[in-house]
Protein backbone atom coordinates (compact mmCIF):
# COMPACT_ATOMS: atom_id res chain seq x y z
CA UNK A 1 0.00 0.00 0.00
CA UNK A 2 1.50 3.35 -1.00
CA UNK A 3 1.64 6.50 1.12
CA UNK A 4 -1.24 8.13 -0.78
CA UNK A 5 -3.55 5.21 -0.03
CA UNK A 6 -2.45 5.16 3.61
CA UNK A 7 -3.11 8.88 3.90
CA UNK A 8 -6.58 8.52 2.35
CA UNK A 9 -7.54 5.56 4.55
CA UNK A 10 -6.20 7.26 7.68
CA UNK A 11 -8.10 10.49 7.01
CA UNK A 12 -11.25 8.51 6.12
CA UNK A 13 -11.21 6.61 9.41
CA UNK A 14 -10.54 9.76 11.42
CA UNK A 15 -13.51 11.45 9.75
CA UNK A 16 -15.86 8.48 10.23
CA UNK A 17 -14.77 7.98 13.84
CA UNK A 18 -15.39 11.63 14.66
CA UNK A 19 -18.76 11.39 12.92
CA UNK A 20 -19.69 8.47 15.16
CA UNK A 21 -18.98 10.55 18.25
CA UNK A 22 -21.08 13.42 16.86
CA UNK A 23 -23.88 10.92 16.14
CA UNK A 24 -23.82 9.80 19.78
CA UNK A 25 -24.17 13.43 20.86
CA UNK A 26 -27.04 14.07 18.40
CA UNK A 27 -28.85 10.97 19.67
CA UNK A 28 -28.44 12.00 23.29
CA UNK A 29 -29.69 15.49 22.43
CA UNK A 30 -32.78 14.06 20.69
CA UNK A 31 -33.59 11.96 23.76
CA UNK A 32 -33.22 15.01 26.01
CA UNK A 33 -35.57 17.05 23.80
CA UNK A 34 -38.11 14.21 23.63
CA UNK A 35 -38.22 13.66 27.40
CA UNK A 36 -38.26 17.21 28.77
CA UNK A 37 -40.56 20.21 28.38
CA UNK A 38 -38.60 20.84 25.14
CA UNK A 39 -40.66 18.05 23.55
CA UNK A 40 -43.19 20.58 22.25
CA UNK A 41 -40.50 22.45 20.33
CA UNK A 42 -38.98 19.18 19.12
CA UNK A 43 -42.32 18.10 17.63
CA UNK A 44 -42.93 21.54 16.11
CA UNK A 45 -39.48 21.41 14.51
CA UNK A 46 -40.08 18.01 12.91
CA UNK A 47 -43.65 18.84 11.80
CA UNK A 48 -42.74 22.21 10.26
CA UNK A 49 -44.29 22.23 6.76
CA UNK A 50 -41.78 22.99 4.00
CA UNK A 51 -42.93 23.58 0.44
CA UNK A 52 -40.97 24.13 -2.77
CA UNK A 53 -42.97 25.09 -5.85
CA UNK A 54 -42.00 25.83 -9.43
CA UNK A 55 -45.12 26.63 -11.43
CA UNK A 56 -47.53 23.69 -11.27
CA UNK A 57 -44.88 21.40 -9.82
CA UNK A 58 -44.77 21.49 -6.06
CA UNK A 59 -43.34 19.46 -3.20
CA UNK A 60 -44.85 19.89 0.24
CA UNK A 61 -43.69 17.78 3.17
CA UNK A 62 -43.07 18.13 6.89
CA UNK A 63 -39.42 18.82 7.72
CA UNK A 64 -38.92 15.24 9.00
CA UNK A 65 -39.67 13.82 5.54
CA UNK A 66 -37.41 16.37 3.83
CA UNK A 67 -34.64 15.11 6.10
CA UNK A 68 -35.43 11.43 5.46
CA UNK A 69 -36.05 11.74 1.71
CA UNK A 70 -33.74 14.62 0.84
CA UNK A 71 -30.70 14.62 3.11
CA UNK A 72 -30.52 10.83 3.08
CA UNK A 73 -30.40 10.92 -0.73
CA UNK A 74 -27.15 12.88 -0.32
CA UNK A 75 -25.92 10.18 2.07
CA UNK A 76 -26.73 7.43 -0.43
CA UNK A 77 -25.05 9.45 -3.17
CA UNK A 78 -21.85 9.40 -1.09
CA UNK A 79 -22.31 5.66 -0.45
CA UNK A 80 -22.57 5.12 -4.21
CA UNK A 81 -19.41 7.15 -4.87
CA UNK A 82 -17.49 5.18 -2.23
CA UNK A 83 -18.79 1.90 -3.61
CA UNK A 84 -17.75 2.71 -7.18
CA UNK A 85 -14.28 3.84 -6.10
CA UNK A 86 -13.73 0.77 -3.91
CA UNK A 87 -14.82 -1.62 -6.67
CA UNK A 88 -12.66 0.01 -9.35
CA UNK A 89 -9.43 0.83 -7.55
CA UNK A 90 -9.93 0.37 -3.82
CA UNK A 91 -9.80 -2.55 -1.40
CA UNK A 92 -12.68 -4.33 -3.16
CA UNK A 93 -10.98 -4.24 -6.57
CA UNK A 94 -8.99 -7.29 -5.44
CA UNK A 95 -11.33 -10.30 -5.44
CA UNK A 96 -9.36 -11.84 -2.58
CA UNK A 97 -10.48 -8.98 -0.35
CA UNK A 98 -14.15 -9.40 -1.26
CA UNK A 99 -14.92 -12.92 -0.03
CA UNK A 100 -14.66 -12.51 3.77
CA UNK A 101 -16.57 -9.21 4.17
CA UNK A 102 -18.97 -10.27 1.39
CA UNK A 103 -20.05 -13.53 3.03
CA UNK A 104 -19.99 -11.82 6.42
CA UNK A 105 -22.42 -9.17 5.18
CA UNK A 106 -24.78 -11.86 3.84
CA UNK A 107 -24.80 -13.67 7.18
CA UNK A 108 -25.15 -10.34 8.95
CA UNK A 109 -28.33 -9.54 7.01
CA UNK A 110 -29.98 -12.97 6.91
CA UNK A 111 -29.59 -14.01 10.58
CA UNK A 112 -31.05 -10.78 12.09
CA UNK A 113 -33.96 -10.86 9.64
CA UNK A 114 -34.75 -14.47 10.58
CA UNK A 115 -34.67 -13.66 14.29
CA UNK A 116 -37.03 -10.73 13.74
CA UNK A 117 -39.40 -12.89 11.68
CA UNK A 118 -39.39 -15.56 14.40
CA UNK A 119 -40.82 -13.08 16.89
CA UNK A 120 -43.23 -11.38 14.47
CA UNK A 121 -44.40 -14.14 12.13
CA UNK A 122 -47.97 -13.97 13.48
CA UNK A 123 -48.35 -10.20 13.09
CA UNK A 124 -48.95 -9.14 9.44
CA UNK A 125 -48.39 -5.46 10.23
CA UNK A 126 -45.12 -6.09 12.07
CA UNK A 127 -43.61 -8.35 9.41
CA UNK A 128 -42.85 -5.25 7.31
CA UNK A 129 -39.99 -4.43 9.69
CA UNK A 130 -37.96 -7.59 8.95
CA UNK A 131 -35.11 -5.63 7.34
CA UNK A 132 -34.62 -3.16 10.22
CA UNK A 133 -32.01 -5.21 12.15
CA UNK A 134 -30.17 -6.16 8.93
CA UNK A 135 -28.35 -2.79 8.71
CA UNK A 136 -24.97 -1.66 10.07
CA UNK A 137 -24.08 1.94 10.93
CA UNK A 138 -20.45 2.32 9.84
CA UNK A 139 -19.99 5.79 11.37
CA UNK A 140 -21.23 4.68 14.80
CA UNK A 141 -19.23 1.43 14.67
CA UNK A 142 -16.00 3.23 13.73
CA UNK A 143 -16.75 5.79 16.44
CA UNK A 144 -16.75 3.03 19.04
CA UNK A 145 -13.66 1.48 17.44
CA UNK A 146 -11.84 4.81 17.74
CA UNK A 147 -12.23 4.65 21.53
CA UNK A 148 -9.69 1.80 21.47
CA UNK A 149 -7.05 4.08 19.98
CA UNK A 150 -3.97 3.01 18.05
CA UNK A 151 -4.15 -0.61 19.25
CA UNK A 152 -6.74 -1.31 16.52
CA UNK A 153 -5.02 -2.72 13.38
CA UNK A 154 -5.89 -1.05 10.08
CA UNK A 155 -6.99 -4.46 8.75
CA UNK A 156 -9.87 -4.53 11.26
CA UNK A 157 -11.01 -1.09 10.13
CA UNK A 158 -10.77 -2.10 6.48
CA UNK A 159 -12.71 -5.32 7.13
CA UNK A 160 -15.42 -3.41 9.02
CA UNK A 161 -15.68 -0.75 6.32
CA UNK A 162 -15.76 -3.33 3.50
CA UNK A 163 -18.45 -5.33 5.28
CA UNK A 164 -20.49 -2.16 5.81
CA UNK A 165 -20.23 -1.35 2.08
CA UNK A 166 -21.69 -4.76 1.19
CA UNK A 167 -24.28 -4.17 3.89
CA UNK A 168 -25.19 -0.88 2.21
CA UNK A 169 -25.55 -2.66 -1.14
CA UNK A 170 -27.97 -5.07 0.54
CA UNK A 171 -29.90 -2.16 2.06
CA UNK A 172 -30.14 -0.46 -1.35
CA UNK A 173 -31.53 -3.63 -2.93
CA UNK A 174 -33.99 -4.14 -0.05
CA UNK A 175 -35.27 -0.56 -0.31
CA UNK A 176 -35.64 -0.80 -4.10
CA UNK A 177 -37.44 -4.15 -4.06
CA UNK A 178 -39.48 -4.21 -0.86
CA UNK A 179 -40.13 -0.61 0.22
CA UNK A 180 -41.81 1.05 -2.73
CA UNK A 181 -45.21 2.69 -2.82
CA UNK A 182 -47.70 2.77 -5.70
CA UNK A 183 -45.66 3.14 -8.90
CA UNK A 184 -46.17 6.13 -11.21
CA UNK A 185 -45.30 5.18 -14.79
CA UNK A 186 -45.00 8.83 -15.91
CA UNK A 187 -42.48 9.63 -13.19
CA UNK A 188 -40.47 6.49 -13.98
CA UNK A 189 -40.30 7.56 -17.63
CA UNK A 190 -38.73 10.85 -16.47
CA UNK A 191 -36.27 8.85 -14.32
CA UNK A 192 -35.39 6.71 -17.37
CA UNK A 193 -34.77 9.84 -19.44
CA UNK A 194 -32.46 11.17 -16.72
CA UNK A 195 -30.55 7.87 -16.70
CA UNK A 196 -30.20 8.09 -20.50
CA UNK A 197 -28.82 11.65 -20.24
CA UNK A 198 -26.38 10.57 -17.51
CA UNK A 199 -25.24 7.70 -19.74
CA UNK A 200 -24.59 10.08 -22.63
CA UNK A 201 -22.70 12.50 -20.36
CA UNK A 202 -20.53 9.65 -19.09
CA UNK A 203 -19.89 8.25 -22.60
CA UNK A 204 -18.85 11.70 -23.80
CA UNK A 205 -16.44 11.99 -20.86
CA UNK A 206 -18.21 15.06 -19.51
CA UNK A 207 -16.50 16.16 -16.29
CA UNK A 208 -18.80 19.01 -15.24
CA UNK A 209 -19.97 18.03 -11.74
CA UNK A 210 -22.70 20.68 -11.78
CA UNK A 211 -24.23 19.16 -14.93
CA UNK A 212 -24.40 15.70 -13.37
CA UNK A 213 -25.88 17.14 -10.18
CA UNK A 214 -28.54 19.09 -12.09
CA UNK A 215 -29.71 15.94 -13.88
CA UNK A 216 -29.50 14.08 -10.55
CA UNK A 217 -31.75 16.66 -8.88
CA UNK A 218 -34.39 16.27 -11.61
CA UNK A 219 -34.13 12.49 -11.25
CA UNK A 220 -34.55 12.79 -7.45
CA UNK A 221 -37.79 14.79 -7.85
CA UNK A 222 -39.10 12.28 -10.41
CA UNK A 223 -38.12 9.37 -8.16
CA UNK A 224 -39.93 11.05 -5.28
CA UNK A 225 -43.08 11.18 -7.40
CA UNK A 226 -42.62 7.67 -8.81
CA UNK A 227 -43.24 5.64 -5.66
CA UNK A 228 -39.70 4.19 -5.71
CA UNK A 229 -37.83 5.63 -2.75
CA UNK A 230 -36.09 8.88 -3.69
CA UNK A 231 -32.80 8.04 -1.95
CA UNK A 232 -32.06 5.52 -4.71
CA UNK A 233 -31.58 8.46 -7.08
CA UNK A 234 -28.37 9.24 -5.19
CA UNK A 235 -26.96 5.76 -5.79
CA UNK A 236 -27.90 5.78 -9.48
CA UNK A 237 -26.32 9.21 -10.00
CA UNK A 238 -23.07 8.09 -8.34
CA UNK A 239 -22.61 5.23 -10.82
CA UNK A 240 -22.27 7.72 -13.71
CA UNK A 241 -19.72 10.09 -12.15
CA UNK A 242 -16.36 9.55 -13.95
CA UNK A 243 -13.61 8.26 -11.70
CA UNK A 244 -10.85 9.45 -14.07
CA UNK A 245 -10.37 12.63 -16.04
CA UNK A 246 -9.48 12.34 -19.71
CA UNK A 247 -7.69 15.70 -19.70
CA UNK A 248 -5.96 15.74 -16.29
CA UNK A 249 -4.43 12.56 -14.90
CA UNK A 250 -4.16 14.15 -11.45
CA UNK A 251 -7.89 14.91 -11.21
CA UNK A 252 -10.85 12.62 -10.48
CA UNK A 253 -14.40 14.06 -10.65
CA UNK A 254 -15.64 11.19 -8.44
CA UNK A 255 -12.95 11.60 -5.77
CA UNK A 256 -13.41 15.36 -5.83
CA UNK A 257 -17.14 15.00 -5.15
CA UNK A 258 -16.49 12.34 -2.53
CA UNK A 259 -14.05 14.64 -0.74
CA UNK A 260 -16.47 17.58 -0.90
CA UNK A 261 -19.37 15.53 0.48
CA UNK A 262 -17.60 13.59 3.24
CA UNK A 263 -17.50 16.43 5.75
CA UNK A 264 -21.08 17.56 5.07
CA UNK A 265 -22.49 14.03 5.37
CA UNK A 266 -20.42 13.08 8.43
CA UNK A 267 -21.03 16.25 10.41
CA UNK A 268 -24.36 17.54 9.13
CA UNK A 269 -26.52 15.00 7.24
CA UNK A 270 -26.18 12.01 9.57
CA UNK A 271 -26.31 13.98 12.86
CA UNK A 272 -29.41 15.87 11.68
CA UNK A 273 -31.02 12.57 10.67
CA UNK A 274 -30.17 11.02 14.04
CA UNK A 275 -31.53 14.03 15.92
CA UNK A 276 -34.77 13.97 13.90
CA UNK A 277 -35.40 10.24 14.22
CA UNK A 278 -34.00 9.11 17.60
CA UNK A 279 -36.24 11.15 19.90
CA UNK A 280 -38.22 8.55 21.88
CA UNK A 281 -40.48 9.72 24.68
CA UNK A 282 -40.05 7.21 27.50
CA UNK A 283 -43.07 8.43 29.45
CA UNK A 284 -45.17 5.40 30.34
CA UNK A 285 -42.72 2.96 28.73
CA UNK A 286 -42.69 -0.29 30.68
CA UNK A 287 -41.52 -3.87 30.32
CA UNK A 288 -44.46 -4.68 28.05
CA UNK A 289 -43.24 -2.12 25.53
CA UNK A 290 -39.65 -3.37 25.57
CA UNK A 291 -40.82 -6.99 25.32
CA UNK A 292 -43.22 -6.26 22.48
CA UNK A 293 -42.36 -8.49 19.53
CA UNK A 294 -41.20 -5.61 17.30
CA UNK A 295 -38.59 -3.91 19.54
CA UNK A 296 -37.59 -7.31 20.99
CA UNK A 297 -37.09 -8.81 17.54
CA UNK A 298 -35.06 -5.79 16.42
CA UNK A 299 -32.90 -5.68 19.57
CA UNK A 300 -32.12 -9.41 19.46
CA UNK A 301 -31.67 -9.31 15.69
CA UNK A 302 -29.03 -6.59 16.04
CA UNK A 303 -27.27 -7.93 19.13
CA UNK A 304 -27.56 -11.69 18.64
CA UNK A 305 -28.28 -12.08 14.93
CA UNK A 306 -25.44 -9.87 13.68
CA UNK A 307 -22.71 -11.59 15.66
CA UNK A 308 -23.99 -15.08 14.90
CA UNK A 309 -24.52 -14.35 11.20
CA UNK A 310 -21.24 -12.51 10.55
CA UNK A 311 -18.86 -14.50 12.74
CA UNK A 312 -20.54 -17.83 11.99
CA UNK A 313 -20.44 -17.58 8.21
CA UNK A 314 -16.91 -16.10 8.25
CA UNK A 315 -15.76 -19.04 10.42
CA UNK A 316 -17.31 -21.53 7.97
CA UNK A 317 -15.75 -19.77 4.95
CA UNK A 318 -12.30 -19.80 6.57
CA UNK A 319 -12.60 -23.45 7.66
CA UNK A 320 -13.58 -24.41 4.10
CA UNK A 321 -10.47 -22.58 2.82
CA UNK A 322 -12.60 -20.23 0.72
CA UNK A 323 -10.70 -17.33 2.28
CA UNK A 324 -8.39 -16.64 5.20
CA UNK A 325 -8.22 -14.51 8.29
CA UNK A 326 -6.63 -11.15 7.32
CA UNK A 327 -3.22 -10.30 8.77
CA UNK A 328 -3.53 -8.59 12.14
CA UNK A 329 -6.97 -10.02 12.91
CA UNK A 330 -7.38 -12.77 15.52
CA UNK A 331 -10.49 -14.88 16.02
CA UNK A 332 -11.29 -12.80 19.09
CA UNK A 333 -11.02 -9.49 17.26
CA UNK A 334 -13.06 -10.89 14.36
CA UNK A 335 -15.79 -11.83 16.83
CA UNK A 336 -15.63 -8.41 18.49
CA UNK A 337 -15.93 -6.72 15.10
CA UNK A 338 -18.96 -8.90 14.28
CA UNK A 339 -20.59 -7.83 17.55
CA UNK A 340 -19.86 -4.18 16.74
CA UNK A 341 -21.74 -4.58 13.45
CA UNK A 342 -24.89 -4.91 15.55
CA UNK A 343 -24.88 -1.13 15.79
CA UNK A 344 -27.60 -0.48 13.22
CA UNK A 345 -28.76 2.96 14.26
CA UNK A 346 -29.03 5.45 11.33
CA UNK A 347 -29.60 2.82 8.63
CA UNK A 348 -31.96 0.85 10.88
CA UNK A 349 -33.87 4.02 11.75
CA UNK A 350 -34.12 4.84 8.06
CA UNK A 351 -35.40 1.39 7.05
CA UNK A 352 -37.78 1.46 10.04
CA UNK A 353 -39.30 4.71 8.81
CA UNK A 354 -39.90 3.12 5.40
CA UNK A 355 -41.26 -0.15 6.79
CA UNK A 356 -43.95 1.29 9.01
CA UNK A 357 -44.62 4.56 7.22
CA UNK A 358 -46.15 2.68 4.30
CA UNK A 359 -48.06 0.20 6.49
CA UNK A 360 -50.07 2.87 8.29
CA UNK A 361 -48.94 1.71 11.74
CA UNK A 362 -45.82 3.89 11.79
CA UNK A 363 -44.46 3.82 15.35
CA UNK A 364 -47.63 2.33 16.82
CA UNK A 365 -45.08 -0.08 18.24
CA UNK A 366 -41.89 1.94 18.46
CA UNK A 367 -39.15 0.25 16.49
CA UNK A 368 -36.71 2.94 17.64
CA UNK A 369 -36.72 1.43 21.12
CA UNK A 370 -35.40 -1.89 19.79
CA UNK A 371 -32.85 -0.13 17.56
CA UNK A 372 -31.39 1.89 20.44
CA UNK A 373 -31.31 -1.08 22.86
CA UNK A 374 -29.77 -3.46 20.29
CA UNK A 375 -27.25 -0.88 19.07
CA UNK A 376 -26.25 0.12 22.60
CA UNK A 377 -25.77 -3.50 23.69
CA UNK A 378 -23.72 -4.25 20.56
CA UNK A 379 -21.56 -1.18 21.02
CA UNK A 380 -20.79 -1.84 24.68
CA UNK A 381 -20.20 -5.59 24.34
CA UNK A 382 -18.26 -5.21 21.10
CA UNK A 383 -15.99 -2.63 22.74
CA UNK A 384 -15.33 -4.97 25.69
CA UNK A 385 -14.57 -7.98 23.46
CA UNK A 386 -12.21 -5.96 21.25
CA UNK A 387 -10.49 -4.36 24.23
CA UNK A 388 -9.77 -7.81 25.68
CA UNK A 389 -8.81 -9.45 22.36
CA UNK A 390 -6.52 -6.59 21.31
CA UNK A 391 -4.75 -6.51 24.66
CA UNK A 392 -2.48 -9.26 23.40
CA UNK A 393 -0.37 -8.67 20.32
CA UNK A 394 -0.30 -12.38 19.58
CA UNK A 395 -2.50 -12.90 16.54
CA UNK A 396 -3.76 -16.41 15.89
CA UNK A 397 -2.70 -17.37 12.38
CA UNK A 398 -5.46 -18.13 9.94
CA UNK A 399 -5.96 -21.80 9.03
CA UNK A 400 -4.51 -22.80 5.69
Amino acid sequence: MNNTQESFITSFFKLESASGIILMFATALALVFANTPLQTYYSLFLDTPVEIRVGALGLSKPLLLWINDGLMAVFFFLVGLELKRELIEGELSDKRNIILPGVGAIGGMVAPALIYLYFNADDPAAIAGWAIPAATDIAFALGVLSLLGSRVPTTIKIFLTSLAIFDDIGAIIIIAVFYTAKISLTALIVVSCCVLILTLLNKRNTESKSLYLLVGLIMWVAMLKSGVHATLAGVILAMFIPIKSKTNSQYSPLKSLEHDLHFAVAFFVLPIFAFANAGINFTGVGAEHILHSVPLGIALGLFVGKQIGIFGICWVAIKLNLTKLPDGISWGSLYGTAVLCGIGFTMSLFIGSLAFEESGVYRLFDERLGIIIGSLASGVFGYIVLRVSLRSNNVIPSPR
